[in-house]
């Protein structure tokens, strides 16, 4: 038999999927203003961080590796993404930002405002509390200081 849940946790799972739902729908808009789709920004904000292959991406994105590298083909096209051997395996290729596709993800990444304001509005204690939780949530450990960046 599934225990029932209480009114509590449907209010907050109902509260997170606003949350989502309202990021997603920025998230698009500001990748429409760059002429990118969510898709595009989201393999952009990927590879601004790090070369990866292109089997890595598909992993994080939980999509298939033929999505991704029609995205990065398109990337590609406009000079934010080029492919390069991987150093440890000249057999793979990996996906890298230029420098282009990096200051393009950065100007993405700072047009997101939904969450600023409602954050904005509570203490660093609050907002460091509100992040422990959701860590914890995803299983990651709130006190180590490499996942607080």
């Amino acid at each position: 038999m599934v225990p029932r849940t209480d009114a509590l946790t449907l209010e907050v799972v109902e509260l997170i999927a606003t949350v989502v739902a309202r990021y997603h729908e920025e998230y698009e808009e500001a990748a429409a203003k760059h002429s990118l789709t969510g898709a595009q920004a989201r393999v952009l904000a990927l590879l601004a961080g790090e070369p990866q292959p292109m089997r890595r991406i598909a992993q994080q994105l939980k999509c298939e590796p033929s999505n991704v590298t029609g995205i990065v083909d398109r990337l590609e096209a406009r000079d934010l993404v080029e492919r390069r051997p991987d150093p440890a395996d000249r057999r793979v290729k990996l996906a890298a930002a230029t420098e282009t596709g990096r200051e393009l993800s950065g100007r993405l990444r700072e047009s997101l405002n939904f969450a600023r304001e409602p954050l904005a509005g509570l203490s660093t204690q609050e907002r460091a509390v509100l992040r422990d939780l959701l860590k914890r949530m995803l299983g990651e450990d709130p006190d180590d200081p490499y996942t607080h960046l």
